[in-house]
């Protein structure tokens, strides 16, 4: 089921697995907590440390994908909409008007997957920028080459 209202592209399918891959890695000094905890406290075996594999099986496994699938982004009618959330439901809509740059980024593990964040930033102090993560690197770079196109366009 793909929650993405329709006339928005969904992101790269790979962006779940780096939405996994980053919630295991924000849950491990949890998880090395939970391990102190329980030696230092001299509790029974499991007390601290099952909760805390579940919560980490939770934000590692179903979380991610429900994520992805509240997500997705339009270029169309010269502004960028991106769209994300399920309890905190966010819309934004960036005229390219507004476009003061455009950057594709790449942390470490959207590298290992070819994948690339597109941040549009724009003129203005409030949200003064948005991101679009989970493209594929060649999506990002073309988004990014349109909307810089529609630009000159407009401004010639």
């Amino acid at each position: 089921m793909n929650d993405t209202p329709e006339d928005l592209t969904p992101l790269d399918p790979r962006h779940v697995t780096v939405l996994r891959i980053e919630a295991l890695l924000a849950m491990v000094p949890i998880l090395i907590g939970a391990v102190i905890a329980e030696l230092a406290a001299n509790l029974p075996t499991g007390v601290v440390i099952v909760p805390a594999l579940l919560l980490t099986a939770l934000f590692t496994f179903p979380l991610p994908k429900r994520r992805y699938r509240r997500k997705g982004y339009s270029t169309a009618m010269d502004r960028l909409r991106f769209v994300k959330g399920w309890l905190q439901r966010s819309d934004t809509v960036v005229p390219f008007g507004r476009v003061q740059h455009i950057d594709v980024k790449q942390g470490l593990v959207e590298r290992w997957f070819g994948l690339a964040t597109l941040v549009v930033h724009t003129a203005g102090t409030h949200n003064a920028s948005v991101s679009v993560p989970g493209l594929s690197r060649e999506t990002a770079v073309e988004v990014r080459e349109a909307i810089a196109a529609r630009i000159r366009r407009d401004t010639m």
